[in-house]
């Protein structure tokens, strides 16, 4: 979930609105309503916020700090004055990264990214020897190939792949797609969610790599030497073999 803070309304609708095409969900707040929250928000609700974007509010110089002391999520300022000046006090401030705007959301998103990567380092997951995902909304990769998925299922795998070999609840995984702040929908949606994502993958890896345990919740488990089923079938909608070696077309029988 992405808090986006700015005290103009329309702005902060606007990326509001960008996010949930890309399949993030997010909640805006003015100054006032953020300090309120920040202040009262349980560390479950924290821990569910990937990013805080700071756009146009006067307190942006002490928000930083504040926010900090209660969240390691990464803070990105969206600033609409490209000057050095201006730059160089936001980070001095305290956040992670500094954009100009307009800019593209999936830029935001790939932004975000990579400030987490750095602050765990840059080895990768242990599961992205077989599944590799970009937090930006491009398709994961499964061998090499794109695997396509809705967006909710694409979150739901980009979350379990940053929490990988651990744990995770359904409130966990709910409040990560859709934000704590969502009403309309009942937890119980992401048994369906991940009961489709878990077919897919295990269509295409030829193991189960989601782990479900009634009142624990999920796990995605993938070990480093697992090999992907070597079975042939095709990509989607495309005629390519999975996890074969290229072969030229003529190597195969017409028909």
């Amino acid at each position: 979930m992405y808090i986006i803070v700015d005290d103009r309304e329309s702005v902060a609708n606007s990326y509001i609105a960008g996010l949930v095409r890309e399949g993030v969900s997010s909640i805006g707040f003015s100054s006032g309503e953020f300090w309120d929250w920040l202040q009262s928000a349980s560390e479950a609700d924290l821990e569910a916020v990937d990013a805080f974007l700071l756009g146009d509010v006067d307190a942006r110089g002490s928000l930083p700090r504040a926010v900090r002391k209660r969240s390691s999520a990464p803070i990105i300022a969206l600033s609409g004055l490209k000057m050095l000046k201006n730059t160089l006090e936001l980070f001095e401030a305290g956040v992670d990264d500094v954009v100009h705007v307009p800019i593209h959301l999936r830029e935001i998103l790939a932004r975000t990214a990579a400030i987490a990567r750095r602050r765990i380092g840059d080895s990768p997951r242990p599961c992205e020897t077989r599944i590799q995902v970009f937090f930006n909304g491009r398709d994961p990769e499964i061998g090499g190939h794109a695997l396509t998925l809705p967006r909710r299922e694409l979150r739901i795998l980009e979350y379990m792949v940053g929490n990988h070999g651990k744990w995770i609840t359904k409130t966990q995984i709910f409040n990560a797609v859709y934000g704590i702040f969502e009403s309309a929908y009942d937890e119980s949606v992401i048994e369906s969610h991940v009961s489709k994502l878990r077919r897919k993958l295990r269509d295409r890896l030829g193991f189960d790599a989601i782990v479900a345990r009634r009142y624990v919740g999920y796990r995605l488990d993938i070990p480093v030497n697992e090999t992907i089923d070597e079975s042939i079938g095709e990509l989607e909608d495309v005629g390519i073999l999975l996890n074969r070696p290229h072969t030229s077309p003529a190597a195969y029988p017409a028909g």
